[in-house]
């Protein structure tokens, strides 16, 4: 019974406050909460949800409020400089800096243990370069596509209005525009948010069709034609997959679809809707390949590409054998990193579904290498990128450009408080309640994202100087070094097994991916064999 000790006592202290409060005025401000939390302790004994509240009333609660500052007392004293998770203090204090235009230079040497694999750096050069080149970009479009775009290399990556909030989605234009670089609307379609910032825009069009979404859930070719000539659309997204929860699909609740959203979206409002694990326009690699033509010519000509986490390997060289049997050609690939992103999904898919961004970026590297295609399409990546190595070493392996959500995320504001699926964001950042989005100034986040972006390419160019190189496009696998072991050091050409130029077509079975290579075929994303391995 002594565990009903501390709630007695708390009655006591009520009572006696309620008994002498005219001799003692003081007693006031002691009997009011003391006979709040005798009232709440009572309640915990006769609830039948929480059997600690019933068995320990009132200091049960204790446990209930550690839980809930728990990850903020970690993040802000129990932890070191490269601990947190999913972004450590340091990495979060960059940004920070770089989006507040104030020194991120560090002192007394670097937190990360250096001597312990996956270590990576970058091998600088004697000969090191200094360029005033501080905007390098990419043109990105396929032989023959006739409005090519001319992208930034460091872009953000596809963040839908519902996820975040309205000012945030303006602010995120609105920098872009002030940086001139891009910003993909996510699944969600392209919002008048979106619009109102002025930014170049990549309008990402998933499963669910959404903006120019059929009665049924299907694609409708009059509806997409309507916005995909938009000046400000410069390029047209497939999505097949996000890192957060490949192949998962999604339902968005009908109370959760105001009018804002339904414009955005093309649905009416309060009509709940599903976005599907896979596309129905298309169920082949063939097909693929066709739909992003049709959408390329309904768009007048812009690129068209396809965004996907790398799950089956044999799926994607099936899209490279498609492209050599047909002719035709996606403008870009973006390999988004299993790792998760701004989406909220299910742990199982956030920590065990799709591969990691470095093995996804290689993988597809690899395939478009292999297959003589790399020169025709561009690729890009995303996926926990924020820093200039991490953007270096990522080009260093084949991608032509970066894009970021959770970095830009924090260049407006983000303190990482794990609150984005809960519409409780405290930065107003991921949520539509309008009260907290009033906290988010949209012409002094506009500023912090341009700022983030121009010192990150500034930062980026200094390493690229470093390795003797004048464009980012210069560097190669072998300006990485990747640590094995603690004694053993690779290249990462030698670390990842890159595929030479054409080796895929020539001599396939003297790669990693023979056996994918051969399993791949052009009409089918099914494997070949299949039914008589089963």
């Amino acid at each position: 019974m002594f565990r009903y000790v501390p709630w007695l006592v708390i009655c006591l202290i009520a009572v006696i406050c309620a008994v002498f409060w005219r001799d003692y005025i003081w007693l006031v401000y002691m009997g009011i909460p003391a006979g709040a939390l005798a009232i709440l302790g009572f309640y915990d004994m006769v609830q039948r949800s929480h059997a600690l509240w019933r068995n320990f009333p009132v200091i049960a609660r204790i446990r209930w409020i550690a839980e809930e500052l728990r990850p903020f007392l970690r993040s802000y004293i129990v932890e070191s400089e490269t601990e947190g998770r999913p972004f450590n203090n340091e990495e979060r204090a960059m940004v920070y800096r770089r989006a507040k235009d104030v020194t991120s230079v560090e002192p007394f040497g670097s937190h990360l243990d250096i001597d312990r694999p996956p270590y990576e750096w970058l091998a600088h050069s004697i000969a090191a370069k200094h360029t005033e080149n501080n905007d390098p970009r990419v043109l990105i479009g396929a032989p023959g596509t006739p409005q090519p775009y001319s992208a930034s290399i460091f872009n953000i990556s596809a963040m839908s209005f519902g996820a975040l909030g309205a000012h945030a989605i303006e602010a995120l234009s609105k920098g872009a525009a002030m940086g001139g670089f891009y910003h993909d609307t996510g699944e969600g379609g392209v919002s008048r948010y979106h619009k109102r910032g002025g930014a170049d825009l990549v309008w990402e069009l998933g499963s669910g069709y959404f903006g120019c979404r059929a009665k049924d859930g299907g694609f409708d070719a009059v509806r997409f034609e309507d916005t995909a000539r938009d000046p400000q659309i410069k390029m047209i997204e497939i999505k097949l997959s996000q890192g957060a929860k490949p192949g998962h699909g999604g339902v968005l609740p009908g109370e959760k679809v105001t009018e804002e959203i339904a414009e955005a979206r093309g649905i009416e409002v309060g009509e709940t809707c599903v976005s599907p694990p896979a596309h129905s326009a298309f169920s082949t690699p063939i097909e693929m390949l066709e739909f992003a033509a049709k959408l390329r010519e309904l768009s007048g000509g812009k690129p068209v590409g396809i965004k996907f986490a790398v799950g089956n390997r044999w799926e994607t060289l099936a899209i490279c054998k498609a492209m050599l049997e047909t002719g035709l050609r996606v403008d870009f690939m973006v390999v988004d990193g299993g790792e998760g992103g701004t989406g909220a999904a299910p742990a199982e898919f956030l920590d065990h579904v799709g591969a990691p961004l470095r093995q996804g970026l290689v993988l597809t590297r690899n395939a478009l290498v292999g297959t003589g295609l790399k020169d025709d399409v561009k690729l890009g990546c995303s996926g926990k990128q924020i820093s200039a190595f991490s953007i270096a070493s990522s080009m260093a392996l084949g991608a032509d450009w970066i894009n970021t959500a959770r970095g830009f995320m924090f260049a407006l504001g983000c303190i990482q408080s794990l609150n984005c699926h809960n519409n409780t964001c405290p930065t107003g950042i991921a949520t539509s309640d309008k009260s907290r989005q009033r906290g988010l100034v949209v012409d002094d986040k506009a500023v912090r994202v341009r700022n983030f972006h121009h010192n990150t390419m500034n930062a980026l160019m200094e390493v690229v100087g470093a390795a003797g190189c004048s464009h980012p496009s210069e560097l190669t696998p072998r300006h990485i070094m990747h640590r094995v072991t603690e004694d053993i050091i690779y290249s990462a050409e030698r670390a990842y097994q890159l595929v030479k130029p054409g080796e895929l077509l020539d001599a396939p079975e003297e790669t990693s991916l023979a056996h994918e290579w051969d399993m791949a075929q052009a009409h089918t994303f099914v494997p070949r064999g299949l039914r008589a391995a089963r």
